[in-house]
């Protein structure tokens, strides 16, 4: 796999990335949505194995291409397995040129000042050692921010950036993805303080 042509892929390419990348908690509730009940399974192997099964049917579905879709996320899990006897970040690449991006962040810390920040990530020089191992391009990681709060937005960007700098070393891409809660009725201004964030 060449790094060179999935960043040519990503600059010049049309399409979107697609989230494949749900994690242990949210897997039940992909599942669910995709007609599977808890009852179907009784372990955390056999969830994992439906879950790529599930992921599987998506990504060789004739709609999975390069031709819509620039990038997928993958779960670390779905890394480490295969489609048709090849890797699955191989199989994204050569088999449907679709450039393979990593999930990194172990989830959301519990919200303070207004934000949510990621949880320490035990591990990450190793993960990233094996993503490139994967031919993995680059990364996914996701804060969330629940309010305007300057000093909490401020500590998203300082967070976000100090591990971006990690995994640009590590030869990968990150994708930095900190997250205004939708919902939240001072949007606009969280929005505001995070550009001014990023920006400086």
């Amino acid at each position: 796999m060449s790094k060179k042509d999935q960043a040519a892929r990503m600059r010049e390419g049309n399409g979107f990335i697609a989230a494949l990348d749900q994690s242990g908690g949210s897997t039940p509730k992909a599942l669910r949505l995709y007609g599977i009940e808890e009852d179907r399974y009784s372990n955390e192997d056999e969830m994992f194995d439906l879950i790529h099964q599930m992921r599987t049917r998506i990504i060789k579905s004739p709609a999975f291409t390069g031709d819509n879709i620039l990038g997928a996320i993958l779960f670390e899990q779905t890394m480490e397995r295969e489609i048709d006897g090849t890797p699955t970040a191989a199989y994204l690449w050569e088999e449907r040129g679709v450039v393979p991006f990593l999930k990194v962040d172990k989830g959301l810390a519990d919200e303070t000042d207004g934000v949510r920040l990621m949880k320490p990530m035990a591990g990450l020089k190793d993960l990233l050692e094996r993503a490139n191992a994967h031919g993995i391009f680059g990364t996914k990681m996701r804060s969330v921010i629940d309010a305007a709060s300057p000093s909490g937005i401020a500590a998203v960007v300082d967070q976000q950036f100090a591990i971006g700098a990690e995994i640009l070393d590590a030869g990968l891409v990150p994708i930095i993805e900190p997250e205004v809660t939708i919902s939240i009725a001072d949007k606009a201004e969280a929005e505001s303080i995070l550009r001014d964030e990023i920006a400086k």
